[in-house]
């Protein structure tokens, strides 16, 4: 352990001697950047950027470009960063994390890595933990980055699309860590390349990086779509139209469990609907609706393959073990298509449209450093799962804070006591007094103990708004007290007032100790800083929510035999603080585990949201005829529905294929059994793909100008797999839930997530590209259609589609004999003749 303990020591040491080394050089440029005009100053960004652009790397511009930013600060702000934030800037440009003392100005810091990044020209983020930080932080240093030539953008939640485009398209970005999450996943979910905000993610600098990758990594971003309230009503409509047709309006492979209408049935949703055409691309969801009803009533069985509960729930049977499965639900709609069926309560749709957690966020950045004053704790962590190392800086001034040894108390109330009496007296004598809680409620109840007291304080909860950092920063004049929770106002420097460094400084007390260390050395840094004096003092309890869990049973012992029945008895010992981190050490380690459980399931998901966004957004940005990629998706549906048919009895399997063409690829009557009778199965696949190729070439016809065609297929493909998408997303979110319980069962749950996911996004892709071939074989693309396919088209465009739509015609002139139902009306509508002048025939 000593050996492990010497060698990381050493290597910090050796780290700082390298930085000292590089800090030098930067410091060699001073006197050279001092002498220059303010219009040379400025004039070295071009100047950096030209020789960037040339072959110099980022790493050989750091001492001049450094140089250049401290010079500048000096200027526009008046502050000159120190050695040791020379140090830190550097750290930071490596991508790794300096562990930085509260008070040490990570914020001036922070200005050279930002620059010397920024010169590259894609983008550099700079992350802070709420709102009124990234605004402060943009006002303040941004004036320094403007003056030098580069543009500085604030990213808000309340910014428009087109807002935060600008901001994003600015050389440095401010926002919070959750609203560039959220906008990545928006990003990935808007129809047209010109709504995207980001920029590829480049390098990203977090503030408070413990605060944003640590404590919250264990609640991912989600991004819920919402769920019509007439979902439910679609729902009993579908299942009430599905109850109203006969067999032949249907075509049923039972082996296979799929079903379609047949063209017969297809008129009759159109009637039923009042449609026009049931495949047009704006009936996509309600097509959905009608399959799901279909299979719910003709292949779904009673007491088969669900069961109707005494709740009047249903709850689906296992078919392996013949029971019933409580909380699972088929996906994709089908459970509530059988709700409907049933006529019990159809419970409402949840859906997940995107999420994503930070730690997955973050790691896609191609570079990430943060800045903290306490991370050391969870330097594991941040090298397994970030790949970045903690390198402690040493402090400007040294510290010179008293921490003194925790007071243990019997009981809550007997340490309140203490705790009141010694605010009471700091105030009396004028010394302010910070009180850091864990919990609201906690500062709620020494708030009113004060008042009872006669103390006047400020109170504040961690909503982060400005009114409370402003608060935090008086927090440290004369006779102030501030009750806080241990995160609130993270981010701001309590700086002292008049008189108030004779009196001790800052004291900070802390009403309980944290489940993380970290939190409680961010509460202990509050005070004591750039070599001000100061003090901590903890006070717990054997009652404390930490010492109920994980204290020890020697410590309870003992203390119940020196109280001997008196409440305010106090211990105060070295072994006890190290008793208290121990259970702190444990509680770590659990927190860990659990988000390291959470990456390992979200890694599983993170693989197949990298493949789907990165063919969306090939699909968005495409300018070309995505023809090959559609016609590659209708050969492989052809391919894989052969293949899964040509197992079964020959007879059954040309029957089910034959169906298949018929519902999904071409016109039912054009079809017949005689046509691929005979052939083997890939004569088949090559007969089936000629025939869809002619169908499909048929409907690109109908779109005659080039860009209404691209629209046509981006719009296409993109509806189908954002569907499937969102309901493959809501499919693991279930399947997580179940494999926990096949722990249970010697396996691991982890492993059985990866195998069965893997599985659903194959069979996800299947269903993508099958109804993509499904609604681009049968969709009726008329002059509306190519109108909305090329509403981005050029102005000539849309002229020549409006000059094709057809004039009215006299119907007496028109001669109907001899049409066939699948037919283009002799009218000139550009529908079939069944949905026009055929309709009443039918």
């Amino acid at each position: 352990m000593a050996n492990i303990l010497r060698t990381v020591i050493e290597n910090d040491k050796g780290e700082l001697r390298k930085l000292e080394k590089l800090a030098k050089k930067v410091e060699a440029y001073a006197d050279e950047m001092a002498a220059l005009t303010d219009e040379e100053l400025q004039a070295k960004t071009p100047e950096f950027k030209e020789r960037y652009q040339k072959g110099e790397t980022l790493d050989q511009l750091l001492p001049e470009a450094f140089a250049v930013v401290r010079e500048a600060s000096k200027r526009v702000l008046g502050l000159y960063p120190y050695h040791v934030q020379i140090m830190g800037g550097i750290v930071l440009h490596n991508g790794d994390v300096p562990e930085m003392r509260t008070g040490e100005g990570k914020t001036l810091t922070a200005t050279m890595p930002v620059y010397l990044n920024a010169l590259a020209g894609e983008g550099v983020h700079v992350i802070t933990v709420n709102e009124y930080l990234s605004t402060r932080d943009a006002t303040e240093m941004g004036e320094v980055y403007s003056w030098l030539g580069l543009s500085v953008g604030i990213n808000l939640a309340a910014k428009s699309p087109s807002e935060k485009r600008e901001a994003y398209n600015c050389d440095i970005t401010y926002s919070t860590n959750s609203e560039v999450g959220f906008d990545y996943l928006r990003d990935n979910m808007v129809v047209r390349a010109e709504d995207m905000v980001q920029r590829p993610l480049n390098f990203a600098l977090v503030d408070e990086v413990d605060s944003v990758l640590i404590d919250e990594a264990r609640t991912p971003l989600i991004v819920s779509g919402a769920v019509s309230s007439e979902t439910s009503q679609l729902y009993v409509r579908a299942d009430m139209f599905v109850k109203t047709l006969e067999s032949t309006d249907y075509i049923i492979d039972v082996p296979t469990k799929t079903i379609g209408l047949s063209d017969y049935g297809i008129d009759k949703a159109e009637e039923y609907f009042h449609l026009e055409n049931l495949y047009d691309l704006e009936n996509v969801a309600l097509t959905h609706y009608i399959d799901n009803a279909l299979r719910a009533n003709f292949i779904m069985l009673l007491d088969i393959d669900y069961v109707v509960s005494e709740e009047q729930e249903i709850l689906i049977v296992d078919q392996f073990t013949g029971r019933t499965m409580p909380g699972r639900r088929f996906s994709d709609g089908l459970h509530q298509a059988i709700e409907a069926k049933e006529g019990v309560r159809i419970q409402e749709e949840s859906k997940t449209s995107a999420s994503i957690t930070y730690q997955n966020m973050f790691r896609m950045y191609k570079k990430l450093a943060g800045m903290t004053g306490t991370a050391k704790t969870e330097e594991e962590e941040f090298r397994e799962v970030y790949n970045m190392r903690i390198i402690p800086i040493p402090t400007n001034r040294p510290v010179i804070r008293i921490d003194n040894t925790d007071l243990l108390y019997p009981t809550l109330e007997a340490k309140f006591r203490a705790v009141i009496a010694d605010v009471k007296e700091r105030y009396e004598k004028g010394q302010p007094v910070l009180v850091g809680t864990v919990a609201v409620e906690t500062s709620d109840l020494i708030s009113k103990k004060l008042v009872e007291a006669g103390v006047p304080h400020e109170v504040l909860n961690a909503k982060n708004h400005f009114k409370e950092a402003q608060i935090i920063m008086n927090a440290g004049q004369r006779g102030a007290v501030t009750i806080a929770t241990n995160m609130a106002g993270r981010g701001t420097d309590i700086k002292l007032g008049e008189g108030v460094r004779e009196l001790g400084g800052l004291c900070v007390i802390g009403t309980e100790r944290h489940e993380s260390r970290r939190i409680d050395n961010q509460l202990r840094g509050r005070s004591g800083r750039q070599g001000d004096p100061g003090e901590s003092q903890f006070y717990l309890s054997l009652e404390d929510d930490l010492m109920r869990r994980f204290g020890s049973d020697r410590i309870k012992v003992f203390m119940e035999r020196l109280s001997d029945g008196e409440e305010d008895v106090v211990i105060k010992s070295r072994m006890l603080t190290k008793q208290v981190e121990g259970a702190q050490k444990r509680v770590e380690g659990n927190n860990y585990d659990t988000r390291k459980q959470v990456l390992q399931y979200d890694d599983v998901m993170r693989e197949q949201r990298e493949i789907i966004y990165a063919e969306r957004r090939d699909v968005i940005t495409a300018d070309r005829d995505l023809g090959p990629e559609i016609k590659a998706m209708i050969k492989r549906t052809i391919d894989r529905t052969v293949d899964a048919h040509s197992r079964s009895e020959h007879t059954e399997a040309l029957e089910a294929i034959l169906n298949f063409a018929k519902t999904n690829l071409v016109a039912e009557d054009s079809i017949q059994l005689s046509d691929i009778e005979g052939l083997k199965f890939d004569e088949i696949k090559d007969y089936l793909y000629d025939r869809a190729l002619a169908v499909y070439d048929n409907q690109m016809s109908k779109l005659r100008d080039e860009q209404a065609v691209r629209e046509f297929q981006k719009v296409l493909i993109l509806m189908v797999v954002d569907n499937k998408w969102t309901d493959h997303i809501d499919a693991l979110d279930q399947l997580r839930q179940a494999v926990g319980l096949r722990g249970y069962a010697q396996n691991n749950p982890v492993v059985e997530y990866q195998s069965e996911g893997f599985r659903m996004f194959q069979d996800m892709v299947g269903a993508i590209e099958f109804d993509v071939t499904r609604t681009m074989m049968k969709a009726q693309i008329h002059e509306r259609e190519r109108e909305r396919a090329s509403h981005h088209a050029t102005t000539t465009a849309e002229k020549n589609i409006t000059a094709k739509a057809p004039t009215s015609v006299n119907k007496e002139k028109i001669d109907f004999s001899g049409v066939e139902r699948n037919d283009l009306c002799p009218c000139g509508s550009g529908k079939k003749f069944k949905n026009c002048h055929g309709r009443r025939q039918f």
